[in-house]
């Protein structure tokens, strides 16, 4: 049986523009590998309605599940939630429980719980909260959606939070070998071991290390013994 798929929609103006670095599809991809769920797409949008609307559609009709990382916090910019609501052709309102868990936070804290914060418990109807112990406010998974903070530490800590409700699969497995050749030197010998292999992936990441041509060649594959194999036979195509 095939594992399920996933996809990832990262949402934001300021990754697009350059002024933020993403992390959070890195940790997601690796974190699905590990899980046994294939990562088939990844895609970015602005903080714009009809895009995230557009891009949450398009991903849920191909993909198993569909992670969203960016745009469920405070500030007027923040849009996600109502899209995805939009997207699903639900409505979306103050929800009791996640407004309970942010007034008690700001309560602790002493800090007004005020309209602006408030507007982080507006939830889809009909979804299930994801929860956040980094900064309480919740995300929320709803149909095949799963929706989560851009914020690195509090994504990763929703990614801990949701994966696992989730069925994944066979685990993904890697094993990585330097070649110091050419990847052009190295093409014919590969391609015919990956015929040999077709139940194997087999990635060719070439380098230049002070003038001298390599490739990181990396094995990958849900059977352990069929990537020790195939490794093992391109260890002895390439020696040395």
């Amino acid at each position: 049986m095939p594992n399920p798929t996933a996809a990832i929609l990262i949402i934001g103006d300021e990754i697009l523009s350059g002024r933020t670095r993403d992390s959070n599809m890195h940790f997601l991809a690796c974190a699905l590998a590990r899980a046994g769920i294939d990562l088939v797409e990844v895609r970015m949008v602005a903080d714009r309605t009809a895009d995230i609307i557009a891009a949450v559609t398009g991903l849920r009709a191909r993909a198993d599940h569909v992670f969203t990382s960016g745009g469920i916090g405070p500030t007027h910019d923040d849009i996600t939630a109502d899209a995805i609501a939009a997207a699903l052709g639900v409505p979306i309102s103050l929800r009791e429980d996640a407004r309970a868990l942010l007034a008690a936070h700001y309560a602790r804290s002493g800090t007004e719980f005020n309209e602006a914060r408030q507007r982080m418990a507006r939830i889809p109807d009909g979804a299930v909260l994801i929860e956040n112990p980094v900064s309480i406010a919740p995300g929320f998974s709803i149909g095949n959606v799963h929706v989560m903070a851009g914020v690195p530490a509090v994504f990763e800590a929703m990614v801990a939070s949701v994966l696992p409700r989730i069925t994944g699969g066979t685990p993904l497995l890697s094993q990585s070998l330097r070649i110091m050749r050419g990847e052009g030197e190295i093409a014919a010998p590969l391609a015919a071991l990956a015929a040999d292999f077709p139940d194997l992936s087999f990635g060719s990441y070439p380098f230049n290390r002070d003038g001298v041509f390599g490739a990181n060649v990396v094995v990958r594959g849900t059977d352990g013994p069929r990537v020790a194999e195939a490794t093992a036979r391109l260890a002895g195509l390439f020696p040395g």
